[in-house]
């Protein structure tokens, strides 16, 4: 899974996710994009889902791009402790993303190949995403 190899800071704040994303909001590799419509976080794990699901089907006929990256560590405390004492240690690793942000890219092979593969890869995700063509402008 996806994960730095070292941060700056161990622990992160919480954060804000108003607005639209301005950079990485085109087509810029493949032919294909999987674009947000939502704000949201996605974790390590489910950007590896994503990518498997899109390799079942794309597997020899072209190539994907992963857009993401998860560099915002999330803390966790132990079950059954007490409210209080701090923020709990880093346990997962997940990607801030904002509407209009591509996620994946798909080069290569065909359409009918392509679209099938990034719609089933936002079934992964927690967030609303949709499919776009190279070269779409969207409002």
């Amino acid at each position: 899974m996806l994960a730095p190899k070292r941060v700056k800071h161990r622990k992160v704040q919480k954060g804000r996710r108003r607005g639209y994303a301005t950079r990485g909001a085109d087509v810029s590799f493949g032919d294909f994009g999987l674009i947000a419509t939502q704000d949201g976080w996605i974790t390590a794990r489910q950007i590896e889902a994503c990518r498997v699901a899109i390799m079942r089907q794309v597997r020899k006929y072209g190539r994907i791009w992963i857009r993401i990256f998860p560099d915002k560590p999330i803390g966790k405390k132990p079950a059954e402790t007490r409210m209080g004492k701090g923020k709990g240690a880093p346990d997962t690793w997940v990607c801030v993303v904002k509407p209009g942000r591509v996620l994946f890219e798909v080069g290569g092979a065909p359409e009918e190949i392509s679209v099938p593969a990034l719609a089933g890869a936002a079934h992964k995700l927690p967030i609303q995403c949709k499919v776009i063509k190279r070269g779409l402008v969207l409002p």
